[in-house]
C-alpha cells in the first residue's frame, strides 16, 4: 500500500471507519481518522488500537483495505479483538 492510498481513506469525508488487512492476517480496525499518526516518511503508521494500545505498522505490510458498507462490521471486529 502507498501513503497515498491510504491519506485517501483518512481525508475522505465523511470519514468511514475501515480495517486495514496485514500480510501476517491480522486486521487493524480504525474508527477515527484521528486515531492514525503518519511518520514524516509516509512509510510507517501508527494506529490508536485501545485506550492504552498502539500498533506500529509499515504500510509495505498492509495488503488491503476494508470499507465495510455498514458499521455493524466494524464494530463486531472491535469486539473480537
Amino acid at each position: 500500500m502507498t501513503i497515498e492510498q491510504l491519506r485517501t481513506v483518512q481525508q475522505a469525508t465523511p470519514f468511514r471507519p475501515y480495517i486495514l488487512q496485514l500480510a501476517d492476517g491480522d486486521r487493524i480496525v480504525v474508527r477515527n481518522p484521528e486515531l492514525v499518526l503518519i511518520t514524516p516518511g509516509g512509510r510507517t503508521i501508527a494506529v490508536a488500537t485501545s485506550a492504552d494500545a498502539v500498533k506500529i505498522i509499515d504500510l509495505l505490510l498492509v495488503t488491503a483495505i476494508d470499507i465495510p458498507k455498514n458499521h455493524r462490521r466494524t464494530r463486531a471486529l472491535r469486539q473480537t479483538r
